[in-house]
Parts: structure tokens; C-alpha cells; sequence
């Protein structure tokens, strides 16, 4: 399945599959239980390339692929989601813009910090009132000087609760998509992050609401050309969309490791539970899914690294492998009945974890629409 990769992409995979397995998966219990979110973790992962791999060399990163940063977000969420989602923000949604619209001295400033893992960024896009429906987003931003001053609130901001650098999206202009611009900026006076939203899963990540109170913004804060902040919003989300299949992929097969595990050693009725078929055939059939999934997943990557279109192809891959997690993570349970139902074993973790990856960057239905869209164009509208 992975006879094309690179040496890199190999290399890339291996070095996440060992740390993983030796700095995470021992811990991941331990942290889901407690709530917490192992930041001195992540900034190991940072001196190993491993927390932002596809921002370039020439800024402090390694300079690997989007295929790359997708077989790194699956391995690390194997071991744990929670701790994937920091990888999947830093990159999909902080560094990509960045790398996509800053300016050459925003890249000099604040690439080698992210990379490096000294600095932890967000993405501050979703608002209360403005989720699926972006372009009704009304944080503001008003001209202040040479600068801006931004007032507003977000809503579910993934590492919002200790990130340095903010990517914000607010309303410079008209009502509507066209009034929108991106900025980036450090944490500054009238910024406040709210309390850690309980969550289902995902507890070793961070999520919360941030408010703005006339937050001053730097003139040269501005991430591309006023009024095109939506624009640069959704095709950062067209690329994150590939990252979230991947730490979808991760579940899936975290949960049929798992599963495979338990019925081979599980013994009921004079031997091994995986001798039944009403135990095998659903594990096959995830199996089955699992490499479809993995293969939609690193064919949208491959279109990335190509500078190909792959909205569409990120959206299939998205939609199919979010339903394969969830789908393998009720296997799991399942193959492991009342075992499955706690918390003694990790399957009820990864029940709860998988149930996002059809929620955030765009839930299912979003995703259907812009396949949909995609084949039927303007009829689809």
C-alpha cells in the first residue's frame, strides 16, 4: 500500500511511529484521565521535526511534504487524537496560510518559532454565531493608525488555550464573504482565552473560546490583501481537511489494533472469540475500509504536493475516513463488549475521540456539498 512512498515520507513515517509508540501510547491514558495537555511533549516533538514537518528548511522546518505531514498526524494519532490535533493546527491551519499569504519578513518572524515548537499557534475562525456559515462571522476589525483594532469573540479554537500566535479572521469591510481579511499576531492586551470547553474527547487538546476587547493589531499584521481573508480561510480548511483524515485514520486503526488484539485473546466457548464469524466479519470490514480510507487520504495529500486542485479529492477523503474511525471505534467496542464500555481499555477513548473528525474543519454534510458542488458546478447552487 505504501510501496510509492519516498525515502523521506518512509523515514518521516518510521521516526513518528517510534516516538509514538514510546512517548505517547504509554502516556495516553494517564493524560485523558487527567485532562491534560503535555506542551513539553509537543516541544520534543518540535526538536525532532515532527510537530511542524512541511514548513521549509529555509525557515527552521524540515521542509517535508504534505504526504509526509499525513503519515506523521496518523501515527501520532494512533497513540493519542488529542495530541494529533496540535500537530494538525500547527501546520494545516497556522503555518499554511502563513506559508500561503504572509509576506517574506511574516515568514522570517514567525515560521522558525512555530517550527521549533517554541511558539504554539492557533486558528481563530469559527465564532458563536459563525460556524458552517463563515461568511456571517462579525468580529471586526477597525482602523486604528497605521494599524487595527479587533473586537469579537471565537468559538471552539483548538489550542487556544496556550498559543502564542493567532491567525484571526475579522470583518474589515461590507457584509458577506468580501468583507473579510486575515491577520496574524502574537497575544496582546484586550486578547483573553476562555476556560477548557469540556469535551467528549480529544482531552489531551486544547479548546476554547477567545474574546477581543480592541485588540491592537500591527499594520503590517494583515495576511494577504484586505478583503480576501475568507478566500485564504477556506483553502487552508481544503488542506487541513486532508490532515483530519489522517488522524482519522489513526483511530481507525488504533481501534483495529485493538480489536484484533482482544478477540485473539479473548477465550469464551472452549477457545479464541476471533474464531467466530460474527467477530471476524466486522473487523474485516474494517480493515477493508482502513485502506480505502488511507488511500483517499494520501491521494488528496498527493495532489497537494503536486500543486494540484484537490479541495474535492480532500473533501472524499475527509467524508469517508471520518465514518471509517467512527465505524472501526463501535468494532471496538463491540469486540470487546462490557470491556469495551470502559474505561479499563482504551476503546471507549477512541469512541469518543473518533466522533469529531465528522464535526470539525467542516462536518460531513459540508462535505458532501463541496463534492457535490465540484461535479455539478453551478447547478448544485
Amino acid at each position: 500500500m505504501t510501496g510509492h512512498l519516498t525515502d523521506a515520507q518512509r523515514d518521516a513515517r518510521d521516526l513518528a511511529r517510534e516516538f509514538a509508540g514510546g512517548e505517547i501510547a504509554p502516556h495516553a491514558a494517564d493524560w485523558n484521565a487527567r485532562v491534560h495537555v503535555p506542551l513539553d511533549l509537543l516541544r520534543r516533538m518540535g526538536d525532532l521535526g515532527l510537530l511542524t514537518p512541511t514548513i521549509p528548511e529555509e525557515y527552521g522546518g524540515p521542509g517535508l511534504d504534505a504526504t509526509s505531514l499525513c503519515l506523521i498526524v496518523e501515527e501520532i494519532a494512533r497513540a493519542d487524537a488529542g495530541v494529533a490535533v496540535a500537530v494538525a493546527v500547527q501546520n494545516g491551519l497556522v503555518g499554511a496560510p502563513l506559508l500561503r499569504a504572509g509576506t517574506e519578513e511574516q515568514k522570517r518572524r514567525w515560521l522558525p518559532g512555530l517550527a521549533s515548537g517554541r511558539m504554539m499557534g492557533c486558528y481563530a475562525l469559527t465564532e458563536p454565531d459563525a460556524g458552517s456559515d463563515t461568511a456571517a462571522l462579525s468580529t471586526r476589525a477597525r482602523p486604528d493608525g497605521d494599524g487595527w483594532r479587533i473586537t469579537g469573540a471565537k468559538q471552539w479554537i483548538s489550542n487556544g488555550g496556550f498559543a502564542d500566535l493567532f491567525v484571526v479572521f475579522a470583518r474589515t469591510g461590507e457584509e458577506g464573504a468580501r468583507g473579510v481579511s486575515a491577520f496574524i499576531t502574537p497575544h496582546a492586551e484586550g486578547l483573553e482565552a476562555g476556560a477548557e470547553i469540556p469535551k467528549m474527547g480529544l482531552h489531551t487538546s486544547s479548546t476554547v473560546g477567545l474574546s477581543f476587547d480592541e485588540v491592537p493589531v500591527a499594520g503590517d499584521a494583515m495576511l494577504g490583501a484586505e478583503g480576501e481573508g475568507l478566500k485564504l480561510a477556506l483553502a487552508t480548511l481544503d488542506g487541513g481537511r486532508i490532515t483530519i483524515a489522517a488522524q482519522a485514520c489513526g483511530i481507525a486503526q488504533a481501534s483495529l489494533d485493538l480489536a484484533v488484539r482482544y478477540a485473539s485473546d479473548r477465550d469464551a466457548f472452549g477457545g479464541p472469540i476471533a474464531r467466530f464469524q460474527g467477530v471476524q466479519f466486522p473487523i474485516a470490514d474494517v480493515a477493508a475500509q482502513l485502506d480505502a480510507a488511507r488511500l483517499l487520504t494520501l491521494h488528496a495529500a498527493g495532489l497537494r504536493d503536486a500543486g494540484q486542485p484537490h479541495g474535492a479529492a480532500g473533501a472524499k477523503a475527509k467524508l469517508f475516513a471520518s465514518s471509517v474511525a467512527v465505524r472501526a471505534a463501535d468494532v471496538a467496542v463491540q469486540t470487546l463488549g462490557g470491556y469495551g464500555y470502559s474505561a479499563e481499555y482504551d476503546a471507549e477513548r477512541l469512541y469518543r475521540d473518533a466522533k469529531i473528525t465528522e464535526i470539525y474543519e467542516g462536518t460531513s454534510q459540508i462535505q458532501r456539498l463541496v463534492i457535490a458542488r465540484d461535479l455539478l458546478g453551478d447547478a448544485a447552487r
